[in-house]
């Protein structure tokens, strides 16, 4: 059975390779903004002629672009004789050759993906979300990346390489060459000299003044599964705040509980603050002010990357520990109304740490059970199954209202006792 996963690296690119990678993420840019530059223009020309063809899946708009970048509209130039005639000379893009032509592959993909997205929200086959038309790509504040294929002939070595040459810390890429990595590459090695795993895709991006690269790697039997006879009970898992969470089994003992969460914002948010005053003061355009926003950026990343390996760790040694885990389906955007709690339930992370439990989960052919919303637990007797209506925020567990020395008391007596 074959499984995704990703395995993602810092990388240290040299000098030279940092301009080769921003071209490559400008190409990308621009082969989005100039796809849906042609679906638009397709678009309006309908009006008029509704037999006139519109390229929407990701095959067709490689086909129209392919097509785009070698006409006159791609590039031209005049070329004068020694007489003083001009003449036309049609290049095309001058630049395509400089970049992958994958990138303007992939681009055109993503397009197709998000047109048919548009498309099935429009005519109520997708749930969720209403999923707006594709924009245009801005240049500033736009998210740096491209994706590259993993392609190659029978008989020769892929395009993507991990430890080529020698090095083992280091990954080949198209168009780019060999670049260094920072963290260890092993696991992903061993997994494909045995060819217990192959590479289909590598995403790179910049965060943060940094390179990451995303290798999607599909895998044969990643984790093994334990026998249907060891699997254990049920164990709850309820997140909170003071703890940040509380896992026990069906009979009430608890497993696992975890009260030192880093919590990411709220120690950083002093530098922050210093480093969002200081941003403030800095004149518009200024060297001064992108020095400063490029020290926010770092910082925000950094406190985002904390947040991140406290939820991986976390949800590893869960599943690692447990085959059957009971989750609650909490209203996070709903919580996040409460401006006393707001910040520290977007600092906890709840959200993203159910997202990463249910898929590590199931790469280890777990079982995962996400609890109805309005199940009411705390309100529930364990043994007698009564239901307490009156259980106010401060109860945790079920008890006898008449006997629970917790209950409160009326602020004034009765009147008949005055």
């Amino acid at each position: 059975m074959s499984r995704h996963t990703t395995f993602r690296f810092c990388v240290d690119p040299t000098v030279e390779q940092c301009d080769v990678l921003a071209r490559h993420a400008g190409a990308s840019r621009f082969a989005m903004n100039q796809c849906l530059r042609i679906v638009k223009t397709a678009l309006t020309q309908r009006k008029t002629n509704p037999t006139f063809d519109v390229p929407w899946s990701g095959f067709d708009l490689i086909n129209a672009f392919n097509a785009w970048k070698k006409t006159e509209e791609g590039g031209r130039m005049f070329s004068v004789n020694t007489t003083g005639d001009a003449q036309i000379v049609v290049t095309g893009l001058a630049w395509r050759r400089e970049v992958c032509q994958q990138v303007f592959e992939e681009a055109a993909v993503d397009l197709g993906r998000g047109l048919k997205a548009w498309s099935e929200s429009r005519s109520g086959k997708r749930k969720g979300k209403r999923v707006g038309f594709p924009r245009f790509m801005k240049k500033s504040g736009a998210v740096v990346s491209f994706r590259l294929r993993n392609k190659h002939s029978q008989g020769c070595r892929p395009l993507i390489r991990v430890g080529d040459n020698n090095r083992p810390r280091s990954i080949t890429l198209p168009g780019v060459g060999a670049i260094g990595v920072h963290d260890d590459t092993r696991r992903l090695r061993r997994m494909i000299a045995k060819n217990r795993a192959k590479i289909l895709f590598a995403t790179i991006t910049c965060h943060g003044g940094r390179w990451w690269v995303s290798l999607n790697v599909e895998a044969a039997d990643l984790h093994t599964p334990r026998p249907d006879g060891d699997r254990g009970g049920w164990v709850g898992i309820d997140r909170g705040l003071s703890a940040f969470l509380v896992a026990a089994t069906a009979g009430g003992t608890e497993v696992a509980r975890i009260t030192d969460a880093p919590r990411a914002l709220a120690s950083g948010l002093k530098r922050q603050r210093l480093l969002a005053k200081s941003l403030s003061r800095k004149q518009k355009g200024s060297a001064n002010r992108r020095d400063v926003a490029a020290r926010l950026r770092r910082h925000h990343h950094h406190v985002a990357n904390m947040r991140r390996h406290f939820l991986h760790q976390v949800c590893n040694k869960l599943v690692k520990t447990h085959d059957r885990l009971v989750i609650e389906d909490l209203h996070v955007s709903g919580m996040l109304a409460n401006r006393r709690l707001a910040r520290a339930i977007s600092d906890a992370g709840w959200a993203e740490f159910a997202r990463l439990l249910g898929y590590k989960q199931a790469w280890r052919r777990g079982e995962l059970v996400v609890a109805d919303r309005w199940y009411p637990s705390s309100r529930l007797c364990p043994a007698c199954g009564a239901l307490r209506d009156d259980l106010a925020l401060w109860g945790q567990t079920h008890h006898d209202p008449t006997t629970d020395p917790r209950t409160p008391k009326p602020k004034f007596p009765p009147l008949g006792l005055v």
